[in-house]
C-alpha cells in the first residue's frame, strides 16, 4: 500500500534510510554520527517504565458512567447529582503480586481501580474485588507485599513466605478464607465484583456527614474457575483474563457494573458492632442495605496500550468536592502511597499524561520538574500574590470531624478478627468448603514449618471449630494442638 507519510527522527527531520546503519565501506565499522541509529538505540534503550510494585499485571478500558439514581440527599458529588447524567471513565483490572508477564489466572486478589472523569476533577475508586483486606494499618503493607513477592535468596515465589506471613496477622484470615474459597480464581474480569473496600465520607450541600461503602456488582453473574481449570489456561494463555475482557469489547459484547453504596449515619457508623474504619471487616448489607447508585459500562478498549493503561495513574488521595478520606488507618497510608509510587514511577508531572490528565482545567503554582510540558508561560508561580493568579476555593473544604486521643503506636481491637471469616465458612455451600480445603491443604500443606501450619489452623478454628478442624484434618496435625 503507497503512503505520502514521510519518516522523521523525533526532532522531526527527514530520515532517510531505516534499514542500513551508516557504515565506512560495506563491512563497516558503524560510524559515530548516525544521529539516527543513535536516537533509535537510546530510545529503545528506555522504552520500559518501572513496572508497578503492586498491581503491575493488568488490563484495562474505557467507558462511561451513568447515575440511575440522584444520590444529593447525601452527597454534594457532582457526578452523583442529577439523574442520568454520564461521566467518562478509565478502569484497570489487575493482579496483586505477580510481575507484568506474569499469569493472569493465578490465585490472587484483583484489583478494581475505577478513574471518573468528572467536571470537578478526576475521582479515583481504587479498590479489589474483594470487599476486605489482609491488613489494616499501612505500616505493614510493604511486609505484607514482600511475602507475596519473591525470595530474596533463590528468587522463587514462596508459599512459606505467605503463609509466615498470614499465620503471624490473624486480621488477615478473612481475606485469606475468601482468596482460598472460589473467588481467588475469578473466571474473566468481567464476572467479578468490585469494591472500594475503605469506608469513605460522603457529605451534602448542607454539611451533614454519611460514611458509605461503594459495591460494583458485575451484571454477567459471577463465575469462577477451578484450580484445575486455571492451572491448565495459565500454561496455554498467561494474558487470558486480559484477552477477554478486550475481544468482549471488540465483539461489543460490552461488560458492565451495577454501583450501590452502604450508607452509614454519622454516629450510628462510629458506634456499629464493628469497627467500620478496619479494612479487614465488613459492613452487614442486612444492618445497612444496598442503595443503587448507578450502571458502569465499558464500551471502549485502549488505543494504546502503554499510552491508556500502562501510563494510568489511579489514587485513592483523588477526590472531588463531597466525597472524603474517612480515618481508616490503610486508607490514609495509601493517600500517600500511590502518588508517591507515580511519581517515581511516571515522574513528578504523571498528571499531564492523556489517561491521567482531568476534564476541566488545572490552575495552580506549581512548575518545571522532570517532563513540564504545560507551563502557563510567564505567568505568577506564587501565592499570594496581586496578579489575578488562581484562588482558594472554600467550597472544597472537607467537613470538619473531632480528633482526639493519646498520641501513640495503637492497634486496631483484634478481639473479633475471626468472627466474620467464620461467618463467610458458614455460608459457604458445602461443595466450596471442599475445594477450599483442598486449596488451602495444597498451599499451607507445602510449608515446611510445621509451626507455622499450626498458628495459622488455630486462625481457621477460632474463626469456627468446623472450619479449623477440617484444616487440621487435611493437613494432618494434631488437633489438640490447634485448639489450644
Amino acid at each position: 500500500m503507497m503512503t505520502d507519510k514521510q519518516l522523521t527522527t523525533n526532532a522531526g527531520q527527514p530520515w532517510a534510510d531505516n534499514q542500513n546503519s551508516l557504515t565506512a565501506g560495506a563491512r563497516g565499522p558503524v560510524l559515530i554520527q548516525d544521529v539516527a541509529l543513535l536516537e533509535k538505540l537510546a530510545h529503545f534503550n528506555r522504552e520500559r517504565i518501572p513496572e508497578r510494585v503492586v498491581h503491575a499485571k493488568g488490563a484495562g478500558a474505557k467507558g462511561y458512567f451513568e447515575l440511575t439514581h440522584d444520590m444529593s440527599a447525601y452527597t454534594k458529588a457532582d457526578l452523583f447529582n442529577g439523574k442520568g447524567k454520564k461521566t467518562p471513565l478509565l478502569v484497570r483490572f489487575s493482579q496483586v503480586a505477580g510481575e507484568a508477564g506474569y499469569p493472569d489466572t493465578y490465585r490472587d486478589v484483583r484489583g478494581f481501580a475505577v478513574k471518573f472523569y468528572t467536571q470537578a476533577g478526576n475521582y479515583d475508586i481504587v479498590g479489589n474485588n474483594t470487599p476486605i483486606f489482609f491488613v489494616r494499618d499501612p505500616i505493614k503493607f510493604p511486609d505484607f507485599i514482600h511475602s507475596q513477592k519473591r525470595d530474596p535468596r533463590n528468587h522463587a515465589r514462596s508459599q512459606e513466605m505467605q503463609w509466615d506471613f498470614w499465620a503471624h496477622s490473624p486480621e488477615s484470615v478473612h481475606q485469606v478464607t475468601i482468596l482460598m474459597s472460589d473467588r481467588g480464581l475469578p473466571a474473566s474480569y468481567r464476572t467479578m465484583h468490585g469494591y472500594g473496600s475503605h469506608t469513605f465520607k460522603w457529605v451534602n450541600q448542607a454539611g451533614e456527614v454519611f460514611w458509605v461503602k461503594y459495591h460494583f456488582r458485575t451484571n454477567q453473574g459471577v463465575h469462577n474457575m477451578t484450580n484445575e481449570v486455571a492451572a491448565k489456561i495459565s500454561g496455554e494463555d498467561t494474558d487470558f483474563l486480559q484477552n477477554d475482557l478486550f475481544n468482549s469489547i471488540e465483539d461489543k459484547d460490552f461488560p458492565s457494573w451495577t454501583l450501590y453504596v452502604q450508607v452509614i449515619p454519622y454516629e450510628a457508623g462510629l458506634n456499629y458492632k464493628y469497627d467500620i474504619f478496619d479494612v479487614t471487616k465488613v459492613v452487614s448489607q442486612k444492618d445497612y442495605p444496598l442503595i443503587e447508585v448507578g450502571k458502569m459500562t465499558l464500551n471502549e478498549n485502549p488505543e494504546n496500550y502503554f499510552q491508556d493503561i500502562e501510563e494510568a495513574a489511579f489514587s485513592p488521595a483523588n477526590f472531588v468536592p463531597g466525597i472524603e478520606a474517612s480515618p481508616d488507618k490503610l486508607l490514609q497510608g495509601r493517600l500517600f502511597g500511590y502518588k508517591d509510587a507515580e511519581r517515581y514511577r511516571l515522574g513528578a508531572n504523571f498528571e499531564q499524561l492523556p489517561a491521567n490528565r482531568p476534564l476541566n482545567e488545572v490552575q495552580n503554582y506549581q512548575r518545571d520538574g522532570f517532563m513540564q510540558a504545560e507551563n502557563p508561560g510567564g505567568a505568577v508561580n506564587y501565592e499570594p500574590n496581586s496578579q489575578d493568579g488562581p484562588k482558594e476555593v472554600p467550597s472544597a473544604q472537607i467537613a470538619p470531624y473531632d480528633v482526639t486521643g493519646q498520641v501513640a503506636a495503637q492497634p486496631y481491637d483484634s478481639s473479633r478478627d475471626g468472627e466474620q471469616a467464620g461467618a463467610l465458612w458458614r455460608l459457604l455451600p458445602k461443595d466450596e468448603q471442599d475445594r477450599l480445603v483442598a486449596t488451602v491443604k495444597a498451599g499451607l500443606g507445602s510449608v515446611a514449618n510445621p509451626e507455622i501450619q499450626i498458628l495459622e489452623t488455630k486462625q481457621f478454628y477460632q474463626a469456627d471449630p468446623e472450619y479449623g478442624t477440617r484444616i487440621a484434618q487435611a493437613l494432618g496435625l494434631d488437633i489438640e494442638k490447634i485448639k489450644n
